[in-house]
């Protein structure tokens, strides 16, 4: 039988609000020792993710260079989040990431007011079920 997605993602999703200061998705992805953060509404809704590579891209980008600390994950998160269900297979979620060439997608579940994160699925994850097989 094929393992699911939510076999083998990392559950207890890390979030920061739009309004969080870019200061402190940097130290809380510093501190954390992550590659991201899901962006989530006050009502813990996806609304966006923001990866280390956006910080830099952010931080390098000529037009923020003289507003940095006045930025918020809201400025700078991509809000075309690529997501999974917990059901759908590991192949299914390994395609999709390679297709789009990203290196997580967001696994979520659907309710009534919205998606809802419940767990990240990194290529790291997948590689540590291939090394544990």
């Amino acid at each position: 039988m094929e393992r699911t997605v939510g076999e083998v993602m990392h559950t207890g999703v890390l979030t920061c609000l739009r309004d969080t200061p870019i200061q402190d998705v940097a130290r809380r992805m510093s501190e954390q020792d992550i590659s991201a953060l899901v962006v989530v509404n006050e009502e813990g809704l996806l609304i966006g993710l923001i990866s280390r590579t956006d910080l830099v891209n952010a931080r390098l980008y000529e037009q923020y260079w003289k507003h940095w600390r006045g930025l918020t994950a809201g400025h700078i998160m991509i809000t075309d989040v690529v997501s999974v269900n917990a059901a759908d297979t590991l192949e299914q979620a390994g395609k999709l990431m390679m297709e789009r060439r990203i290196h997580r997608v967001v696994v979520v579940e659907e309710g009534e007011k919205g998606v809802k994160p419940i767990g990240v699925l990194s290529v790291t994850d997948i590689v540590r079920d291939i090394a544990s097989e």
